[in-house]
């Protein structure tokens, strides 16, 4: 069995680290106004034998300089505001090396 979860990430240019399962995979992200944060929902799978690892996901304003390995996954939209929101994940070596 497998569920969508969902995830507040705090930013911008702050480090998010979640927990979660292998074989996770982000969904959607999504800008909520009542929340003024990001959202990412990802899927992941349910079984309890399948490990949790960390992973390291950032948000970045448009124009903001990235790192070349950060992967990009999504943009959030804020709807009454010029703003867009930029999901990024760190590979897994950045976030064993943040892990102290």
């Amino acid at each position: 069995m497998k569920a969508i979860h969902k995830y507040r990430l705090e930013g911008p240019q702050t480090a998010n680290r979640i927990k979660l399962k292998e074989g996770a995979s982000i969904v959607r992200s999504e800008y909520l106004v009542t929340e003024k944060a990001v959202f990412i929902w990802v899927e992941e799978p349910l079984a309890v034998e399948i490990p949790s690892q960390p992973r390291l996901f950032y948000v970045v304003m448009s124009g903001e300089p990235v790192p070349e390995e950060y992967c990009y996954l999504d943009t959030a939209l804020d709807p009454f505001g010029p703003e867009a929101y930029h999901v990024f994940e760190a590979p897994e070596e950045s976030c064993n090396l943040n892990a102290a």
